[in-house]
């Protein structure tokens, strides 16, 4: 089958590999839809990807074959990649180790790899893809999910008002759940203006431009000079963190969705005279995909704003793909078709 093979020193190159063979419990899939994670393009700029590691696990497709003692599933079953709940006894790091560390434990270590025309998981890794939700929204849940989790980690009630600090697809997904949640008021700071136009057409209420306007003072402005009671920072830019907290309400709530992979400046005198609380927000759970496979099918999320005829490339184009996305881009979301 062919796979985007990563060389090593920002080099993807498009391989011929063995299709891999369920072993038992496990489950074939052939990927129709695999979207490129932010998180990917991180190990990319970073050089953190293990040498011949094939990446990807925002994916959809069928089920090809199965592997011995699976009962869960039979080929041609729709599924998405992710989104399962671990059984009894499996150690699952990310929510049970005591010192989980993302960058040591996690990069390139997982089992999913969806840049490429088959994909081995777990049976209890993978969910099926309800009636409602077609094979691009299912290859976009785990990123909707990701929002969904910060969501519901944050402290946002009926009725408050809400800032997102980056439109790429986790704030564009933040947007529309945060609504979804009850916000009445959504502003954005981002300076694509394609992104910002997307963010427009999905119920942002205003969108700032940080080239152009300062984003605290202009939301602080939008927000009656108080603020919002709730910033989600989904920029992971130098300065998005800081700005965060300087715009949050008195007692509002930061809540950090952004991997930022290089060290941030704050001031804390400048805002923690209003108490300003931080809660980070990582991953997900099998009841975040749930939640986010509901808002889809509800059409309280909606993904068609954030893909364009351009979102789509081959594996071939892997390589250039990346180039692209390691600088600012207007680009909102890539996918790429096996």
């Amino acid at each position: 089958m062919k796979a985007a093979v990563y060389k090593g020193k920002h080099r993807f190159a498009v391989d011929d590999i063995p299709i891999p063979c369920p072993g038992p419990g496990e489950v074939l899939v052939k990927v129709r839809y695999s979207a490129i994670c932010g998180t990917d393009v991180h190990e990319y700029l970073y050089d953190a990807t293990p040498v011949g590691a094939v990446l990807g696990h925002e994916y959809s497709g069928t089920v090809d074959q199965i592997g011995q003692g699976v009962t869960l599933w039979k080929k041609g079953d729709r599924v998405m990649g992710g989104g399962g709940e671990p059984p009894p006894g499996i150690n699952y790091a990310l929510r049970q180790h005591p010192r989980y560390n993302f960058r040591e434990m996690a990069v390139s270590q997982n089992s999913m790899r969806s840049y490429a025309e088959y994909v081995i998981n777990k049976d209890w890794q993978i969910m099926s893809i309800p009636e409602g939700v077609t094979d691009q929204q299912a290859a976009l849940c785990e990123p909707a999910a990701v929002a969904v989790r910060a969501v519901r980690k944050s402290a946002l009630k009926p009725g408050d008002k809400v800032a997102v600090l980056g439109a790429g697809p986790i704030g564009l997904f933040c947007i529309q759940v945060a609504k979804a949640a009850g916000a009445t008021e959504v502003y954005v700071s981002e300076p694509s203006s394609a992104r910002a136009q997307a963010a427009i057409e999905i119920g942002a209420n205003a969108v700032v431009d940080p080239t152009a306007d300062d984003p605290v003072t202009k939301i602080v402005e939008y927000t009656n000079g108080i603020g919002p009671e709730i910033v989600f920072e989904c920029a992971s830019a130098k300065s998005t963190l800081s700005q965060a907290f300087n715009m949050a309400k008195r007692e509002g709530q930061v809540v950090l969705v952004a991997l930022a992979w290089e060290p941030t400046s704050i001031t804390p005198i400048e805002w923690m005279g209003r108490e300003i609380t931080l809660v980070s927000s990582f991953g997900t759970s099998h009841s975040d995909w749930s939640i986010a496979l509901d808002l889809i099918q509800a059409g309280k999320i909606d993904m068609q704003p954030m893909i364009t005829d351009s979102s789509f490339i081959k594996l071939e184009h892997v390589q250039e793909a990346f180039e692209a996305l390691v600088k600012p881009s207007s680009q909102l979301q890539m996918i790429i078709e096996p």
